[in-house]
C-alpha cells in the first residue's frame, strides 16, 4: 500500500511539472522594433442555411421582440463577407509582450437567453466572471478544458472562476434554453485576437521573425440532436449537436516596425488561404 501512494505521489509530482514547463514555455519580454498583422477573413461561395431553433421558453425574457427564433449564431457574415468570431493566432510564437488580452472577451453575460460575447478568450491561469442579466434560471454548463456548472437563479450577481487548462471550452445552459451556446479559447499567450463583425483583425508588438499562423473557427453546422435534461422541469429535451471547429494555417513573415496582411478566404465546400497583399 505504501509503494502505491509513493508511485501515485511521483505521478503527481511528474504531471505538476510537465503543466509548469508548459507554463512558462511563453516568456514575456520587452518587445523592441516590434510588427503588426492585420488581415481578414471571409467567405465565397453559397451561404450555408442554418437552421434557427424555435424559443419554445421563457418567451417573455427570451424574446422580447417576439422573433418566435433564435438565430445559433456560428456563422455571421458581414455584407462584405467578412466572416465574425474567428480566432487568429500565432501558433509558434515563444516569446513577446506581456499578456493584454480585451477585458471584454473575459466577461460572459447572459442576456435575453443569449451569451455576449459569443466567443472568449481567457489566458491560461486567468478569471473568467459571469453573470446573468435575465430574471430567469440559467446554468452555465462548460465541457472541455474546464468543467464548471454554474446555476445562475438570481439576475445581476456575478460569479469567478479560475481557467487553468489551456484548451477550447463548450459553453452550453442546462436550463431548458437550448438555443443559448458559446465558445471559450484558454490560451497561454496575448497573440490572439477575434475577428469583428466585418472580418477583421489586428495583432500589435509582435517580434519581428517569422511564424504560422492559425484562423480558427468554431464551426457552423448542425450535425444532430442530443439530449439533455433541463434542470428546472426534469424534463429531457433536445439540442443542436454541432460540428467540429475548422482551422487554417499559413506562414507569415513579419517585419520590424513594419505590418503585413492576411487574408484568409474561406468557403463552405473547401476553406482557402490567399496570399499576403
Amino acid at each position: 500500500m505504501k509503494s502505491k501512494v509513493i508511485f501515485l505521489i511521483v505521478v503527481l509530482l511528474v504531471l505538476a511539472s510537465v503543466r509548469s514547463a508548459a507554463q512558462s514555455s511563453y516568456k514575456t519580454i520587452t518587445v523592441k522594433d516590434g510588427g503588426t498583422i492585420t488581415g481578414s477573413v471571409k467567405w465565397t461561395g453559397p451561404v450555408p442555411k442554418i437552421p434557427a431553433i424555435l424559443i419554445n421558453k421563457d418567451p417573455e425574457i427570451c424574446d422580447p421582440q417576439a422573433k418566435k427564433k433564435r438565430d445559433l449564431e456560428r456563422l455571421l457574415i458581414a455584407s462584405n463577407g467578412g466572416v465574425a468570431n474567428t480566432v487568429v493566432f500565432l501558433k509558434d510564437i515563444t516569446k513577446g509582450k506581456a499578456m493584454d488580452l480585451p477585458e471584454g472577451r473575459q466577461f460572459l453575460n447572459q442576456r435575453t437567453c443569449r451569451y455576449e460575447p459569443h466567443v472568449l478568450l481567457v489566458p491560461d491561469n486567468g478569471t473568467l466572471q459571469i453573470k446573468s442579466s435575465d430574471p430567469v434560471l440559467h446554468t452555465v454548463h462548460m465541457s472541455g478544458s474546464a468543467d464548471y456548472n454554474l446555476p445562475f437563479p438570481f439576475a445581476n450577481k456575478t460569479v469567478s472562476r479560475t481557467m487553468n487548462r489551456e484548451g477550447t471550452v463548450d459553453l452550453r445552459c442546462n436550463a431548458g434554453h437550448v438555443w443559448m451556446n458559446a465558445e471559450m479559447l484558454v490560451v497561454p499567450h496575448p497573440y490572439y485576437a477575434v475577428t469583428d463583425e466585418d472580418g477583421n483583425f489586428k495583432l500589435t508588438d509582435v517580434p519581428p521573425g517569422e511564424y504560422e499562423i492559425e484562423a480558427w473557427h468554431e464551426g457552423w453546422k448542425v450535425t444532430g440532436q442530443g439530449t439533455v435534461y433541463d434542470v428546472m422541469t426534469q424534463v429531457r429535451v433536445q439540442r443542436p449537436v454541432f460540428s467540429d471547429p475548422m482551422e487554417w494555417t499559413r506562414k507569415v513573415s513579419v517585419p520590424a516596425n513594419g505590418t503585413v496582411d492576411v487574408k484568409f478566404v474561406i468557403s463552405e465546400k473547401r476553406p482557402e488561404m490567399a496570399a499576403n497583399h
